[in-house]
């Protein structure tokens, strides 16, 4: 079982005062007590390229796939059976491969490495790693709270490695009794593997439920 972690000294405002954007405020900590606090309110961290602090978001629509909805092609499937992929084996490794400088997306800082790999020593952060040849091609981590996975980035260096990482993620939590992945934003990609948007109100029930569970 995952170690609870001090409780945070922050609090979030009211999902009411949300705008669209879903940027809900700037400032407080990375700590495991605030980052859990605000995945169980609906809000996760980024950075800001202008601002030390962390940056809180609700966005609305919500970017989800349904654990029914996944869509494996044909050609994912074969690629499901080239390459091996291990569980919360290189957990850091993974994180520092999303955040790479170098890609178009690669928003991780250290701050945000170091802050998630304690809630994956804490027991909360998983990562997924697709391997070829015994080289990392390709993986994905996030944060697991009850029923709720929230998705945080993935990186693939082959073709499919990061959709492979993701069914063994969506199988893993479909046996162990899961009810929500959260995407955050629905992109081409996640959306070529089932990705939605639903309505903030929506997320948010469905969150509930899902973290009670």
């Amino acid at each position: 079982m995952p170690a609870e972690p001090p409780p945070t000294r922050w609090s979030f405002p009211p999902v009411r005062r949300v705008p669209p954007d879903g940027l809900v405020a700037v400032g407080a900590d990375l700590e495991p007590g605030t980052l859990l606090a605000a995945y169980r309110r609906g809000f996760f961290p980024m950075p800001l390229d202008d601002l030390d602090d962390p940056a809180w978001f609700s966005p609305d629509p919500r970017g989800v796939i349904p654990l029914d909805g996944l869509i494996v092609s044909r050609s994912l499937r074969r690629s499901c059976r080239r390459y091996e992929v291990r569980m919360n084996t290189r957990f850091r490794d993974v994180m520092e491969r999303c955040g790479d400088p170098s890609r178009p997306h690669g928003w991780i800082t250290p701050a945000f490495v170091d802050a998630y790999a304690e809630l994956h020593r804490l027991g909360w952060a998983h990562s997924f790693e697709t391997y070829l040849d015994g080289h990392l091609v390709g993986g994905l981590y996030g944060v697991r709270i009850a029923g709720l996975f929230a998705g945080e980035s993935m990186f693939s260096d082959a073709t499919d490695a990061s959709k492979v990482a993701l069914v063994s993620l969506v199988d893993w939590l479909n046996q162990s009794g899961a009810t929500l992945l959260d995407v955050q934003w629905t992109t081409p990609h996640l959306a070529s593997v089932g990705a939605i948007d639903v309505p903030r109100s929506q997320y948010l029930e469905m969150l509930a439920a899902a973290v009670a569970g």
